[in-house]
């Protein structure tokens, strides 16, 4: 639900009336805010984590009041800056084509907040995303992974709590991020996702995995193109300075170093994991496909991927986003199949107008493969 800072912002327009300067000024003084207070957050959980500090109550006094005070201005700061980045988004959507009566419709909204986690079931011997439950954004970590052992003690099932970057409800809610480009490329993705539910593929999202999977991959990959535009014709410096990441990177698991700086690949390892996860599977080899994830995730770990559960409920929920060539999808055709129908549209906009229409996977392997 909109606030009335929210209402007051777009009644009034006023982002309409800021030239380019001043827009960006707003976007660099709300993440300078958000910044200090993730920086002073960290401060106060390593004071409360040192064993050294005798009286950590003491000592987190002076930053929980500074906390307090950057808190005060970051909400002051947060709805202009969200009108901002809803302007531009909204004209970069106009310059792409992507309305079909001159505005983007339904309107671009989203609100930065907490996001729900959610509770990932698969069966252990295919990976399917059989259900997915909605949790407290704020669950610890102690009470995730006794939710997830219970799950697994009692049901044959694989179970994983994920974090998630966003939620297509109206107005969008995304992940609160330091991150301009993936804040943009997220609210984009969800944009597209209210877009698609006024469509068949949107309509049919949960009717089977392919579709699923369709709307994923078609989102990742407008999400991706949309948020370049929008740097590209907003904040131009920012291009060779901030390294695109896959969306799976962004919303799960931070590594330490960028992945594009080492020389373990991290798209190509999880692609490869996936493939021969699948095979073991197929063979009826549940335990050895179970370990063999374990030693991978290890791997990835070792390699500054803090990957804390590789399971069936990983992949059946991180492999419908299909817009890599590598990816947690594996071989699945349909991710392959959405990019090449891309690759084959003149432009953004036909491509997400055609494929909205689509209501099945058959009619999309047809139009991908038909020369």
């Amino acid at each position: 639900m909109l606030d009335g800072k929210k209402m007051s912002l777009l009644s009034l327009g006023s982002t309409h009336h800021l030239n380019d300067f001043q827009q960006r000024k707003i976007i660099n003084d709300y993440f300078r805010l958000l910044n200090s207070s993730n920086e002073l957050q960290q401060r106060i959980t390593e004071i409360y984590s040192d064993p050294q500090v005798s009286s950590p109550e003491i000592e987190v006094l002076q930053f929980e009041n500074e906390l307090d005070k950057v808190a005060h201005l970051l909400d002051l700061q947060k709805h202009i800056a969200e009108s901002v980045l809803q302007y531009q988004i909204g004209r970069t959507l106009r310059t792409l084509g992507i309305t079909d009566i001159g505005t983007p419709f339904p309107p671009i909204l989203f609100l930065t907040t907490k996001l729900p986690r959610k509770l990932i079931i698969s069966p252990r011997d295919a990976i399917i995303q059989e259900k997915s439950v909605s949790l407290s954004a704020d669950i610890a970590v102690n009470e995730i992974i006794k939710l997830e052992n219970n799950v697994e003690e009692n049901l044959n099932y694989s179970a994983l709590v994920v974090p998630i970057g966003g939620v297509s409800t109206y107005p969008t809610m995304v992940i609160n991020t330091t991150d301009l480009r993936y804040l943009i490329e997220t609210v984009a993705h969800e944009w597209i996702h209210n877009y698609l539910f006024l469509r068949p593929l949107g309509i049919r999202y949960a009717s089977s995995p392919e579709l699923r999977t369709m709307n994923e991959t078609t989102a990742s990959i407008a999400g991706g193109e949309i948020s370049q535009a929008v740097i590209e014709s907003f904040y131009p410096d920012l291009i060779m300075i901030t390294p695109i990441q896959p969306r799976i990177l962004q919303a799960s698991f931070p590594p330490k170093k960028s992945y594009q700086l080492q020389d373990f690949n991290f798209l190509k390892e999880m692609y490869q994991t996936r493939i021969e996860v699948d095979n073991l599977l197929a063979e009826g080899r549940i335990d050895a496909a179970e370990q063999f994830m374990e030693s991978q995730r290890l791997l990835f770990w070792e390699n500054g991927y803090r990957i804390r559960k590789l399971n069936q409920a990983y992949f059946a929920f991180h492999g419908a986003y299909a817009d890599e060539p590598f990816s947690a999808a594996g071989t699945n055709p349909v991710g392959n199949d959405v990019r090449l129908f891309r690759a084959r549209q003149s432009s953004l906009a036909t491509f997400i107008r055609k494929i909205s229409w689509m209501h099945s996977y058959s009619q999309l392997k047809i139009a991908a493969r038909t020369f």
